[in-house]
C-alpha cells in the first residue's frame, strides 16, 4: 500500500509540473518576451517566471522526488535558451554541487537527470550553475547563472520518542486531569511539506487510568481516587503517528512507568481493643512494661504514629513513648509499684497521625484508642528502713557501750519476716560502733575523739531472717559533740626579741593563741602572768581582748653581757564550761641595736669576739688551717706513690734469710745486689712461654693484667701471678712447674737444681703423696712413681 500512495503521489507532482510548464509558455508568449530557458516544477508559487532584460532567461527552481528507485534516472527539468535555434551549435554546460556525479545534464537538449537515489534528510537542496557556449569556440554566449535543485520530501522516516521509557510519579487520589508528564517525538520528514512530520499521540496500555493529549503529548489521569495502597505502579504505552494520525503513517511508541505517591489517606487502626501486660513491683522506673501497634498503611512521614496516655488510673504510675524505628508505643514504668497497695492498673492509649493533610481532613479521625490492662506481680522484696538515712549525736569521750540511736526496718511483703542488723565494717575500720543485731540499737566500743574524727558516716545492713539474700542498706551519720577537754596554746612557737636600748612600755611582740576544740569552747582567750610573777621587773602582758596579746618592756637598759636570754610565762584560758588553760612560755633574746631601733646582733658570744679579733682576723687564721690541711693530704698522697723497697735491711728482720738462700746469684753475703727480676722468663714477659716437654693443641695468652712488670716485681705478686696463669692454662697442668721455673735466668753461673733434669740422679726421696694432688699432678706422679715399678719389675 505504501508504494502505491507514493506512485500515485509521483504522478500528480508530475502532471502539475506539465500545467505550470504550460502556463509558463503561454505568459511568454503574451508578453512577447525575449528567448528565455524553461524549468520543469511542481508548484505553481514555486514556478513563477523570472524576467531578464539583459539576458533572454525563462528561470526556475526545479524538484526531484527523494528515495526514487525507478529503472530510469529521473528527469529534474530542462534548460533552453531563446537564442537556442536548434542546429546544435549551443552547448549547456552544467556544474556546482553534484554537478556530474548526482546530476548530468544533456549538452544539446539542456535537460537535467538525476542519477542516483536522493534523501531530503541527508540534504535538502543542491546548488547548481548554468551555461550556454558555442559549441565550436567555447565562448560564452550567455552569462553563467545559478540555480536550485530542491529534493521533494516523501514520508520515509517514523517518529521516535526521546526516550525509551519515562518514568513519572502523581500523588494518589489526585482529581481526573492531573498531568503526570509529557512525552515527546520527532519526525526526520519535512514539517514544512504534506503531512509527514504532523504527530498525533494516542494511548495503547493504560487505561482506563490515564489519557494523552493527542496534540501535546501530555499524560493526565483518566480516574479518580487512586489508591496507593490497592495499586501503586502503572504501566502505559504511548504512541506518536504522523500523517496525522491517518492511515498509512507511520509511528512509533515509549513506555512510561507511572508510580502513585503515598498521601496521607488512612487514620491508624490498633488491631485489637484490649492489651494485656504484667510488671513485677520489683522493677525499677523506666523499664519497659509492654508495646502496643497500631496499623497505617501509609507509608514515610504520612504514616508515622504519636502515642499517648489520654487516661486511666495508671497515669502517674506509667508513662508511653512512641519507638519511630518500629512505630510502637513503648509502655514503661514510671513510679515504683507495691503489689501489696494496688494489684493492676487501666490505661487508655491514643495513636494519632502526626502529620494530617488537609485535603483528607474528611477522612478522619486520624487517630484511634485502646485500653491497656497491667496487672502488678508481687515480688519477693527486700527490707525497707523508715527513713532514707539517720542522722545521730554522741559525746565526745562518752564512756563506751552509749547509745548513739536506733535504726528500724521491716519486711513489706505479706510474710513480714524478722530482721537482722549489721555494720558495714569497711565504714567503721577502726570499729567505733557496734549494733544490735536484733532490735537495731548503735553504742560505741571506745571514746570518740572529736578532734580526730568530727563525723563517722558508717552504713547499716538489714537482712530477712530466712532469706539472707534480700538485704536493704542505709546510711547513718554520727556527729561527735564537743566536749573542753583541750586548752588553748599558743598558735606558734613564738620567740621575740628586744634591744638593749628599748624604751619603757615598748610593745615588742604581739601573740596569739589557739584551741583544737569547738568554737563553743574555745575563744574568747583570756591572756595573764602567773601570780608569782605578776609584778615582773622586765616585762608585762597586755590582753587585747581580741584573742590576742601584747608583751611589753617593763624597763630601760636591756645588757648582753649581763642576761641575754629571758622565758616568760603566759597563762592562756578559754572560754569553754569547765574552762581550760595552759602555761606557755615565751623565749625573749636581748639584742644589739642601732639607733634606728634596728637588730644588728643577738649572741652573747658575738659580742665578746668584737673585743678581741675582728672578723677579718678569723678569716684569715681559718685560711691558714685550710692551707696546712692541704699541704698534709698532698704530703701523705706522695708519699703512698713512692716505691717501697723490694727488701727490708733491718737486721731483725727475719725476712733476709729467705731472701739470701733464696739467691742463685752473689752468695749468702750477696743481699743487696739481689734483683728477683732474672728469675723471670724473658720470652714470657711478652706474655706467652713457650712449652719446651710437648707441643700445645692451642697457645694459652694470659690475661693482661696478670702481666708481671720486669722492672718492679715483688715476690708474693709474681709467684701469685704464675699461680694464676698455672690454674687457668687450659693445656696440661703438670707442666707449670716446668714453664715457672724450669728457666735460671740468662748468664747464671750456677747450674739447675731442678731434679727433672737430672734423670740419672738417684733421690731417696718419696713421691707418692703426689697422689694426692689431684688430676693437674697425676703425670708428675706417674714420672717420679715410676722409678718404683721399674724397681719392682727388675
Amino acid at each position: 500500500p505504501k508504494m502505491k500512495e507514493d506512485n500515485c503521489l509521483h504522478a500528480a507532482l508530475i502532471c502539475l509540473g506539465m500545467l505550470y510548464y504550460s502556463h509558463a509558455i503561454t505568459t511568454e508568449k503574451m508578453n512577447h518576451a525575449r528567448p528565455s530557458l524553461h524549468g520543469h516544477h511542481e508548484k505553481g508559487k514555486e514556478g513563477q517566471v523570472l524576467h531578464r532584460s539583459k539576458r533572454g532567461w525563462v528561470w526556475n527552481q526545479f524538484f526531484v522526488i527523494e528515495e526514487y528507485t525507478g529503472p530510469d534516472p529521473v528527469l529534474v527539468g530542462r534548460l533552453h535558451s531563446d537564442i537556442d535555434s536548434g542546429d546544435g551549435n549551443i552547448k549547456y554546460i552544467l556544474s556546482g554541487e553534484g554537478a556530474g556525479i548526482i546530476f548530468v545534464i544533456d549538452d544539446k537538449s539542456g535537460n537535467i537527470h538525476a542519477t542516483k537515489t536522493l534523501d531530503r534528510e541527508e540534504r535538502a537542496q543542491y546548488t547548481l550553475t548554468a551555461q550556454a557556449v558555442d559549441r565550436n569556440t567555447n565562448r560564452p554566449l550567455e552569462p553563467p547563472s545559478e540555480f536550485i535543485v530542491k529534493v521533494q520530501d516523501i514520508n520515509d522516516n517514523p517518529p521516535e520518542f526521546l526516550h525509551e521509557n519515562y518514568h513519572a510519579n502523581v500523588p494518589e487520589r489526585s482529581n481526573v486531569g492531573t498531568s503526570v508528564i509529557q512525552v515527546t517525538a520527532s519526525d526526520a520528514d519535512d514539517p514544512t511539506y504534506g503531512n509527514s512530520a504532523k504527530l498525533v499521540y494516542s494511548i495503547l496500555e493504560g487505561q482506563p487510568y490515564f489519557s494523552v493529549e493527542a496534540q501535546t503529548g501530555i499524560i493526565r489521569t483518566a480516574l479518580p481516587n487512586m489508591d496507593r495502597e490497592a495499586k501503586e505502579e502503572y504501566h502505559v504505552v504511548i504512541q506518536a503517528k504522523d500523517m496525522g494520525g491517518h492511515m498509512g503513517g507511520l509511528s512509533g511508541t515509549t513506555k512510561v512507568t507511572i508510580t502513585l505517591t503515598d498521601v496521607n489517606d488512612n487514620p491508624p487502626k490498633f488491631p485489637q481493643s484490649v492489651y494485656q501486660m504484667s510488671v513485677s513491683e520489683a522493677a525499677v522506673p523506666g523499664e519497659e512494661v509492654g508495646r502496643v501497634k497500631a496499623k497505617d498503611p501509609d507509608i514515610g512521614e504520612n504514616g508515622l504514629v504519636a502515642y499517648s496516655i489520654i487516661d486511666g488510673d495508671g497515669m502517674d504510675m506509667f508513662e508511653i513513648t512512641t519507638d519511630y524505628e518500629t512505630q510502637e508505643g513503648v509502655v514503661k514504668l514510671k513510679k515504683l509499684l507495691d503489689f501489696e497497695t494496688k494489684k493492676s492498673y487501666s490505661l487508655k492509649v491514643e495513636a494519632a497521625n502526626v502529620h494530617i493533610d488537609p485535603k483528607f481532613i474528611s477522612n478522619g479521625p486520624f487517630k484511634d484508642t485502646v485500653t491497656v490492662k497491667i496487672s502488678v506481680e508481687d515480688a519477693d522484696e527486700p527490707p525497707v528502713f523508715l527513713k532514707p538515712s539517720y542522722i545521730f549525736e554522741v559525746q565526745e569521750n562518752a564512756a563506751s557501750g552509749t547509745v548513739v540511736g536506733k535504726v528500724h526496718a521491716k519486711d513489706p511483703d505479706a510474710a513480714n519476716s524478722a530482721i537482722r542488723y549489721s555494720i558495714d565494717r569497711h565504714t567503721d575500720l577502726e570499729r567505733f560502733f557496734i549494733i544490735n543485731a536484733e532490735d537495731g540499737n548503735i553504742k560505741t566500743i571506745k571514746a570518740l575523739d572529736r578532734e580526730e574524727i568530727a563525723w563517722h558516716n558508717i552504713s547499716v545492713f538489714a537482712v530477712e531472717v530466712h532469706k539472707q539474700h534480700q538485704e536493704a542498706k542505709v546510711p547513718v551519720a554520727i556527729k561527735v559533740v564537743d566536749v573542753n577537754d583541750n586548752a588553748p596554746k599558743f598558735a606558734a612557737a613564738y620567740e621575740a626579741f628586744v634591744c638593749e636600748n628599748a624604751r619603757s612600755n615598748q610593745q615588742f611582740i604581739t601573740i596569739s593563741a589557739d584551741d583544737r576544740d569547738d568554737s563553743a569552747n574555745g575563744p574568747r582567750f583570756i591572756f595573764s602572768l602567773p601570780p608569782e610573777i605578776i609584778h615582773n621587773p622586765n616585762f608585762t602582758l597586755r590582753d587585747n581582748r581580741d584573742n590576742t596579746a601584747s608583751v611589753l618592756v617593763r624597763r630601760e637598759g636591756f645588757s648582753r653581757q649581763k642576761q641575754d636570754l629571758y622565758l616568760l610565762p603566759i597563762v592562756i584560758s578559754d572560754g569553754g564550761l569547765p574552762p581550760m588553760s595552759s602555761t606557755n612560755t615565751l623565749t625573749i633574746r636581748v639584742c644589739g641595736c642601732d639607733s634606728n631601733g634596728s637588730m644588728v646582733s643577738c649572741s652573747a658570744e658575738a659580742y665578746m669576739l668584737n673585743a678581741g679579733l675582728s672578723t677579718g682576723a678569723l678569716v684569715a687564721i681559718l685560711a691558714c688551717i685550710v692551707i696546712l690541711l692541704v699541704i698534709v693530704v698532698l704530703f701523705v698522697t706522695l708519699k703512698r706513690q713512692k716505691k717501697e723497697p723490694l727488701i727490708v735491711f733491718e737486721e731483725e728482720d727475719v725476712r733476709e734469710n729467705i731472701i739470701t738462700y733464696d739467691d742463685e746469684g752473689g752468695g749468702e753475703e750477696d743481699t743487696e745486689a739481689f734483683d728477683i727480676a732474672t728469675l723471670q722468663n724473658p720470652d714470657g714477659i711478652n706474655g706467652f712461654i713457650p712449652r719446651k716437654d710437648i707441643k700445645p693443641e692451642y697457645q694459652y695468652m694470659p690475661r693482661p693484667g696478670l702481666r708481671p712488670a720486669p722492672n718492679s716485681v715483688d715476690v708474693d705478686d709474681f709467684i701469685n701471678t704464675r699461680i694464676q696463669e698455672a690454674d687457668n692454662d687450659p693445656t696440661a697442668p703438670p707442666y707449670d712447674s716446668i714453664q715457672i721455673y724450669g728457666y735460671e735466668g740468662r748468664g747464671s753461673v750456677a747450674g739447675s737444681l731442678s731434679s727433672l733434669e737430672s734423670a740419672t740422679t738417684d733421690s731417696d726421696l718419696d713421691y707418692d703423696y703426689l697422689q694426692n694432688w689431684g688430676p693437674r699432678f697425676k703425670k708428675l706422679a706417674d714420672l717420679y712413681g715410676s722409678k718404683d715399678t721399674f724397681d719392682d719389675d727388675s
